[in-house]
């Protein structure tokens, strides 16, 4: 019974992240009640029961019949699985798993809205720092490791902006690199440029997989926000056996 209420939970609130998504990139406010984004009809509470109600009306608007995006169910029932894996991790504990599950929010709003819009919203970027920032502090956080970690922060920042001010911000966006920022005050330096190494890893076959079938031009943009995204939960599940990897390979 406590899974299935941890779902229920992750999956009600995953219907509010995809207000988050769909409002941040746009600069709507979130206070407004919910509407259809094709006649803009004010949704009612039957229209807003997450999956159940995109079930029920078989992934159409009740009133002007346009087909409503997958995004809806499937970040809501992902967000449910997310809670249940987190809130049943044993090495957990239930503070530090509620600041946990916070990021992990905060890293599906950013995932989703970077690879629709190629925007990271601001206020996503404030609350990972500040979400982090507490973390650590409930952690014993000093004012002294708080400075260290900002630096860490910075030294993880700074392949990022090299790249954004390399290419004057056509490569790699000013939010990747306020990204990059968070995730190195987060996970700390080798675990934050590992991330980072994986992203560009990842980004670079999922690129290339995208050019070789015609998806995308050598021009075209892809986000990047989203491999840093993966990175970092990669380097976070698994860290245990990449650091060794990483040894062998370089030496570090």
């Amino acid at each position: 019974m406590f899974n299935v209420f941890i779902f229920i939970l992750g999956v009600a609130i995953g219907s509010f992240l995809n207000v988050l998504i769909d409002r941040l990139v746009d600069e709507e406010t979130i206070m407004g009640r919910s509407h259809c984004d094709h006649c803009k009809k004010t949704l009612e509470p039957l229209d807003l029961i997450p999956i159940v109600s995109f079930v029920f009306l078989r992934g159409k608007c009740r009133y002007c019949h346009t087909k409503l995006s997958w995004q809806y169910p499937v970040i809501e029932f992902l967000t449910g699985i997310i809670f249940v894996g987190i809130m049943n991790n044993s090495l957990i504990l239930i503070p530090n798993s509620l600041f946990h599950l916070s990021i992990a929010c905060v890293f599906i709003v950013i995932f989703v809205a970077d690879l629709k819009k190629h925007i990271i919203p601001d206020e996503m970027q404030i609350a990972l720092f500040v979400t982090v920032f507490f973390l650590k502090v409930f952690q014993g956080m000093t004012v002294v490791g708080f400075g260290y970690a900002l630096i860490e922060g910075m030294i993880v920042m700074t392949p990022i902006l090299f790249l954004y001010l390399l290419t004057k911000g056509r490569g790699m966006g000013f939010g990747d690199v306020k990204l990059a920022l968070n995730i190195g005050f987060f996970v700390g330096i080798k675990a934050g440029l590992i991330s980072l190494y994986i992203a560009f890893i990842t980004g670079a076959i999922v690129g290339a997989v995208m050019l070789l079938t015609k998806r995308k031009k050598m021009k075209s943009k892809i986000a990047f926000g989203p491999f840093i995204i993966l990175g970092v939960v990669i380097m976070i599940l698994f860290k245990d056996q990449i650091f060794p990897i990483i040894l062998q390979i370089y030496g570090l």
